[in-house]
């Protein structure tokens, strides 16, 4: 009667196993078998019953020693007590021995793992018996250990491929608690325990700290790093197998009181960085069946080099994270709209409101009002403040490089493109870019930068890849748009796709006390940088700024405060120290026509004088007539006699 056994990757049949009789095709016959087997039950079910049928056994096994017991595998024949006896006797000697209906021969040499192959008879054990075996013992151990090599390989590789499956899902973790669980369940999935936790070690305090920690109020197990096997293995950097059974006293039961739990196995890795540093220990609990081996030990060692790697790349991204947020808290901190009068304080509530949306905004105003300040105040209010900030000066772009500029280009697009390059555009992804002079763009440019805006697209210079970006565009000009609009020097349709929600810097001039507000940020600013006390503004120098009409807005301010600061050297700064600020310009300003005879010229003087008093202090009238060192009355009688408006409704 013929059977067929099924193996890894072909069929091997029995059958033609029992053609022959004849012992000399045995070997052969065992080699073939072990080559197309990935699992030794599966090969000894195929090779034992060939060779008791040529012994005429009855019975025909592998009997291994494990913890002191003997136990058969791949058992031909019906089941039998085990001749322990002839078994350990046959270890001692390392040879064939016999025993009434037994014989059993060595597998194993002294020191491995007690093994040996089995044979039982009806009656007695034949003459030629133990030659048969001897000579067959060789090649039978050799196709056994060429079986079990391949089947460890193949355990190996799918154990590996299941790590690296399991790697790749941690790597999409950006959490170190959530990881950290993962990583756990992964471990006890893998290899077959009832726990496992990830002890990191804390160097200031001295402690392992676990988790997950089942059973510990908030999930977190301290314990002392040079205590218990999870310090032996921190401490010595080798991993450790622990079997409560033959180590009673190897575990720390304290901690087993403190989880509620019992501990009858264990095993420990240690953890190290890139650098080899040992940071942690992998620890798992309670084998479900049996003890850990060192294939375990093998496959946890593995895992753990991943999940060193992993915790390492998220700990730094959580550090890195940390930093651009603090940095970008501290850049926001230097970003603010300084100023109290009305149109500042109306400005900072728009700002407010529109910074943490998507809506385009245009910035208007002199040169120098601080538009670039305000566009960097929305972005710093809005969820893209740890994302850049790109500033581009569509002013100093010559025309040819604009869209390159904005949008990059290709190696080989043009002229001197060694290399790709990202525009504008793509550095300022998840960001804002900030186009600032946006009226000096050219209408070719200006036509591809509308199709950005509204597509959310774009395509390199010399390219074909649509590129997807998500940068939010705030603009700014100094010129009238809307002008530039009529006379087709500016396209309507990205000034309407710009212009959603509008802001309008004021000049310093008609901000009033922002001005004395704004000189003593500026001043207490770069004194810190030059380390040196802040000087006081005297009175006169106060007024003298005040009067200033300051062409260049904030940022002329702004220079003269960098100037006072590194070099001035007293404690009080005067307004003899301010001359040198009434540039020719500034007074070219207050007299348009040398022809005026001089009492035209005074007349016009003093209502540009009176004007500005009256803007800069914001139209309160009052504080004006104060300053002009006049009665209220008689600064309205003044306006009249001027022929200027007077507001309705003041005495005559």
């Amino acid at each position: 009667m013929s059977s067929t056994k099924q193996l890894s990757h072909s069929k091997v049949s029995s059958e033609s196993l029992h053609n022959s009789r004849n012992w000399s095709s045995i070997p052969a016959e065992l080699i073939a078998a072990a080559n197309h087997s990935d699992e030794p039950a599966a090969w000894l079910s195929v090779a034992l019953p060939r060779i008791a049928a040529l012994l005429g056994a009855d019975y025909l096994a592998v009997a291994a020693a494990e913890s002191g017991r003997w136990t058969a595998t791949g058992e031909t024949g019906k089941s039998r007590s085990l001749p322990v006896e002839l078994l350990a006797e046959t270890m001692d000697r390392e040879s064939v021995q016999s025993q009434t209906a037994w014989v059993a021969a060595p597998l194993s040499p002294r020191g491995a793992e007690a093994e040996a192959l089995l044979a039982h008879w009806p009656s007695a054990v034949p003459a030629d018996a133990l030659t048969s075996i001897e000579q067959v013992l060789p090649v039978f151990c050799e196709a056994l250990d060429s079986v079990r090599v391949r089947c460890q390989q193949l355990r190996r590789i799918r154990r590996l491929e299941a790590i690296l499956e399991i790697a790749s899902q941690w790597n999409q973790t950006r959490e170190i608690e959530p990881l950290l669980i993962q990583m756990a369940e992964a471990a006890t999935r893998l290899l077959r325990a009832d726990r496992a936790s990830i002890f990191l070690w804390d160097r200031p305090n001295h402690c392992l700290v676990g988790r997950p920690a089942l059973g510990v109020k908030g999930g977190e197990l301290r314990v002392p790093d040079d205590r218990g096997v999870v310090g032996r293995v921190l401490q010595s950097g080798e991993a450790c197998r622990v079997d409560s059974a033959t180590q009673p006293d190897t575990i720390d039961r304290n901690v087993d009181a403190q989880l509620s739990y019992k501990t009858r196995t264990l095993l420990c890795v240690p953890m190290l960085s890139r650098s080899g540093e040992r940071f942690g220990v992998f620890e798992l609990i309670n084998k479900l069946s049996g003890t850990f081996t060192q294939d375990d030990e093998s496959a946890l060692i593995e895992l753990a080099s991943h999940a060193s790697v992993t915790l390492e790349n998220v700990q730094d991204r959580q550090k890195l994270v940390a930093t651009n947020r603090q940095i970008a808290e501290q850049v926001a901190e230097g970003v603010r709209l300084i100023g109290t009068c009305p149109a500042i304080e109306a400005l900072r509530s728009i700002v407010k409101r529109v910074a943490d949306t998507d809506l385009a905004v245009l910035v208007g105003g002199e040169n120098g009002t601080g538009k670039e300040v305000v566009a960097q105040s929305i972005h710093y209010q809005s969820r893209r403040r740890g994302q850049p900030f790109v500033a581009v000066n569509c002013a100093a772009i010559p025309d040819a490089l604009a869209e390159s500029e904005l949008f990059g280009h290709e190696k080989g697009a043009f002229t001197d493109a060694r290399d790709a390059r990202s525009g504008k555009f793509e550095l300022a992804n998840g960001g804002t870019l900030f186009l600032d002079e946006i009226g000096d763009l050219s209408l070719n440019c200006q036509a591809k930068l509308l199709r950005v805006l509204e597509e959310k697209v774009l395509v390199r210079v010399g390219g074909s890849v649509p590129i997807t970006t998500d940068a939010r565009v705030l603009a700014a000009t100094n010129q009238n748009l809307a002008e530039m609009v009529q006379q087709k020097r500016f396209r309507e349709d990205l000034y309407f796709r710009l212009n959603v929600v509008t802001l309008e810097l004021p000049p310093l001039r008609s901000r009033g006390d922002d001005i004395i507000m704004l000189s003593e940020h500026f001043l207490g600013d770069f004194c810190r940088r030059a380390r040196r006390k802040m000087p006081e503004i005297s009175a006169a120098a106060k007024k003298r700024l005040m009067e200033h009409h300051w062409p260049g807005n904030v940022r002329e301010l702004r220079n003269l405060m960098e100037r006072l600061a590194y070099l001035t050297t007293g404690d009080r700064i005067e307004a003899e120290d301010l001359a040198f600020i009434l540039s020719p310009r500034s007074r070219a300003t207050t007299i348009d026509d040398l022809g005026q005879n001089l009492s035209d010229a005074t007349g016009r003087f003093q209502i540009e004088y009176i004007r500005r008093t009256i803007e800069q202090l914001g139209g309160n009238m009052s504080r004006a007539a104060e300053r002009l060192g006049l009665h209220r009355s008689n600064l309205y009688r003044k306006m009249r006699q001027l022929g200027m408006d007077v507001p309705e409704g003041t005495p005559p």
